[in-house]
């Protein structure tokens, strides 16, 4: 049993999950942390790119309803004056997100190597270490204690660029508390996706594996998502998908049990750069019970089985194949949400990764027992 802890959180977001999915994530490990008796907070920057575009294209509604469906989680803004040395001189552990400012980045690692008794980790959830590679190699993380990086490929590519001192692999995973199965709640449309148009990262995919296939099925379904340009929208609406636009996250398990199936279409820097890092989605659909078909992907690490928690498609016409069979054969539409919801609550919740967070804390301090001190409420 570990001891109480105070955890910090410097996220682009906790309110918002605006194309943001790593709220997603840190919600559910907060909320994780909190129930085995650790203090969690969340610091975001009060301009953060997500919380903008969420009030400026639905107001303040989103961010009251964030407190009421997450009244247990605490978020701070912070702005130009704010004192992070204040913030931070409690803590136990801090986790800096990646999208986090470089020059805040530095900031807190030089608050560690002056003296800060907290754990200091950077973690990584992003593909700018392989798009984005200047901005990654900029970041200073002298003073860091450990790196989190959410897939294999991206942990050797951080050891191999020499990006901080330990690295390990931390995946995402589903907010069990959150996503399971409804089984009370008719399936009224045969499919749903959940997803980004992403800078056209996956464009042409996201036409090959989604829109064509439903087009020619004629299928009825729903697309969530943010940033679809004009010609995306209109080729949903001539495939007879509806879209939807944005969704919060709190209401994508209702969706997927409105829907018979669901697709997953990766981006292409994890496909070609980052084999082995599925998006978030894949744990959160498997988790709520919803049949799966991907678009191709390399499970490197083993943390599924294709075939039993979902199936696979090498190419647009046999998505459509696979469509149609889980559409028209019961038995196989079964077996696939029962085998992708035994793998999310053997291995994949967020308690999994709670564990292995306190296990990596654990390992680090072996060498350096923290110093004990009086306990204080977080501010």
């Amino acid at each position: 049993m570990h001891p109480p802890m105070r955890f910090v959180f410097y996220t682009h977001s906790l309110v918002s999950d605006w194309n943001h999915g790593n709220a997603h994530f840190l919600r559910g490990v907060m909320r994780e942390l909190q129930a085995l008796g650790h203090e969690t907070l969340a610091l975001e920057p009060e301009d953060g790119w997500s919380r903008q575009n969420l009030l400026r294209e639905r107001g303040s509604e989103p961010v009251a309803r964030f407190r009421r469906v997450f009244p247990g989680l605490k978020s701070l803004t912070y702005g130009p004056r704010f004192h992070h040395e204040s913030a931070v001189a409690k803590a136990d552990v801090v986790i800096v997100h990646e999208w986090t400012d470089p020059a805040l980045v530095k900031r807190l690692g030089r608050i560690r190597k002056a003296g800060g008794r907290f754990t200091l980790i950077f973690h990584d959830t992003h593909h700018r270490a392989v798009s984005a590679t200047r901005a990654i190699a900029s970041l200073d993380l002298d003073g860091y204690d450990l790196v989190l990086a959410f897939g294999e490929a991206l942990r050797e590519r951080y050891l191999a660029a020499g990006w901080g001192r330990r690295v390990v692999t931390w995946h995402e995973a589903a907010d069990t508390a959150l996503f399971h199965p409804m089984p009370e709640i008719a399936r009224e449309k045969d499919l749903v996706w959940i997803g980004n148009w992403g800078d056209g990262e996956r464009a042409s995919e996201l036409h090959q594996y989604l829109i064509d296939p439903a087009r020619r099925l004629m299928l009825s379904g729903t697309v969530h998502g943010v940033r679809y340009p004009p010609r995306a929208l209109a080729a949903i609406k001539a495939a007879g998908l509806g879209y939807k636009g944005w969704i919060a996250n709190a209401d994508a398990p209702l969706a997927f049990a409105r829907h018979r199936m669901s697709v997953h279409v990766p981006r292409r820097p994890y496909v070609e750069a980052l084999p082995g890092i599925p998006t978030i989605r894949v744990f959160e659909a498997l988790a709520c019970g919803i049949p799966l078909i991907c678009a191709p992907w390399e499970d490197s690490e083993g943390l599924f089985r294709p075939g039993e928690d979902y199936l696979i498609a090498r190419d647009g016409r046999q998505m459509e194949r696979h469509m149609r069979a889980v559409l028209n054969e019961p038995g196989l539409a079964a077996s696939l949400a029962a085998g992708g919801l035994e793998t999310i609550r053997a291995r994949h919740s967020c308690a999994h990764r709670v564990r292995e967070l306190l296990q990596c804390i654990e390992d680090l301090r072996a060498d350096q027992p923290a110093v004990p001190r009086e306990r204080e409420v977080l501010p």
